[in-house]
């Protein structure tokens, strides 16, 4: 049965607004209070599904949340109408306000852990809902979260859906954004490559020093008993303490992987050997073969990385076998990163090309290309089984960049989250949202 990887990439919020709600990540603390432009970003997203899809590879949308989170406020103690609920919040206690207006579920790596249904003991693809519990503004996106991949993905037959893990720093759980799976094709067995920051309670390992490590070894090991991964399939590597706090916030800032290929920069790993050792041992036994691109820190210094968001890219299969890298603007404006991919792409490797988009929108509240997705692997019967309004198509992106237009503001301050009237505008364009993409009621307004 033939089987493809499907990139479900999140819309942009109408709420889309710069923060700095995230220590750790350079870029959103760096832009923290300028004005953005939620209606700019939301196109940039768009105009990259829309042409992924025209490329041939398989597109889907995931909705935004609902915002500002008014209950959330209301569990932090403030009262009234929604208005003044607001209001409030605006007066009293601004941050409070700020972190319930994040935009932050964009970025949609970090939704959820997938598992394909090669992999798992049920034969089912497995979702469990990222706690994100690091950050308070993240640490509120899963309830909402777990509605909309259970709208999108509903046939209890293919799809299995798990609660997010408890929300203490023990098991702190950043989703696909520190997972990635190697295999030979997507619908057979694979290796699935969990990265971890921090151990909770095993003081072996190391730990960064300025930043907050997110994933914890933990978590990544409760993701996969619950996916029922076999111990042959699962592979535990930890992320190098100095890279975190250099501002590699997540693993997919420093490294991607897809099919049988890891690109990877020399710094992102500790025993990164043993590592490699690992997962060319466990794909091999399931007959793949398994390959390394390391890009040299002589090369491209970690700092570089980071600012350009090199490693932050999607690592895509064409079906000639060559692999097909997008990369946001910023690489191309970084001289040493630029010059690097010119040079591997010319090398006639397994990276043959390298296309190029406009998110700045994204890149600076953090997030590039790959945050911006979430990989689904599945099978012609389970994507058949996916809610058909969230796969991309030509009249849909026309009429997802009607509805932006229609709904979306081009400005957005700090001072522009204390307007009552932006709840109303958001809720106004979620409502009309779920309609186009058949998700039904998942928003609490919706709900309550």
């Amino acid at each position: 049965m033939k089987s493809c990887e499907v990139n479900f990439d999140g819309l942009v919020g109408p709420t889309h607004n710069y923060g700095g709600l995230s220590y750790g990540n350079v870029a959103s603390q760096s832009n923290s209070q300028q004005s953005s432009n939620p209606k700019e970003a939301a196109l940039q997203g768009l105009a990259k599904m829309k042409a992924l899809m025209e490329m041939g590879f398989v597109q889907g949308v995931l909705a935004p949340q609902e915002r500002p989170d008014v209950a959330a406020l209301r569990s932090l103690g403030f009262a009234g109408t929604d208005a003044q609920v607001i209001q409030q919040a605006a007066k009293q206690a601004m941050p409070l306000l700020v972190a319930s207006c994040s935009a932050s579920s964009m970025w949609v790596a970090n939704a959820a852990t997938v598992s394909p249904s090669a992999d798992t003991f049920d034969g089912r693809v497995h979702f469990t809902a990222a706690n994100l519990n690091c950050k308070y503004h993240r640490s509120i996106e899963h309830p909402t979260t777990s509605r909309v991949l259970g709208a999108m993905f509903a046939d209890q037959k293919h799809f299995a859906h798990h609660a997010a893990l408890p929300a203490v720093a023990q098991f702190g759980d950043e989703g696909a954004a520190n997972h990635t799976r190697f295999c030979r094709d997507y619908g057979e067995a694979g290796v699935e490559f969990f990265v971890f920051g921090r151990s909770a309670f095993d003081t072996r390992y190391p730990a960064p020093q300025k930043y907050p490590a997110r994933q914890t070894l933990e978590a990544s090991q409760a993701v996969a008993r619950l996916h029922g991964l076999r111990d042959d399939g699962v592979v535990y590597a930890q992320q190098n303490p100095a890279v975190i706090d250099a501002g590699v916030f997540h693993n997919d800032v420093i490294a991607v992987g897809n099919g049988e290929v890891l690109f990877y920069h020399e710094d992102a790993f500790l025993n990164t050997d043993q590592m490699l050792g690992e997962l060319q041992g466990k794909l091999g036994k399931l007959g793949g073969n398994f390959q390394s691109i390391c890009v040299p820190r002589a090369q491209v210094g970690v700092e570089d990385a980071v600012r350009s968001y090199l490693f932050n890219s999607q690592l895509l299969s064409r079906a000639d076998g060559s692999m097909l890298l997008i990369v946001p603007e910023e690489c191309r404006a970084n001289e040493r990163v630029w010059q690097y991919l010119q040079g591997l792409t010319s090398s006639g490797g397994l990276i043959r090309e390298v296309k190029v988009f406009d998110l700045k929108q994204s890149m600076q509240n953090g997030g590039g290309p790959a945050c911006l997705r979430l990989r689904v692997a599945l099978n012609e019967t389970e994507l058949a089984a996916v809610n058909p309004g969230v796969i991309m198509t030509a009249p849909l992106y026309d009429t997802l960049t009607q509805w932006v237009d229609k709904h979306y503001r081009d400005s957005l301050r700090e001072t522009d989250l204390a307007d009552p009237q932006l709840l109303l505008e958001c809720r106004t364009a979620l409502d009309e949202l779920t309609q186009i993409l058949k998700l039904g009621s998942v928003y609490p307004f919706q709900i309550n």
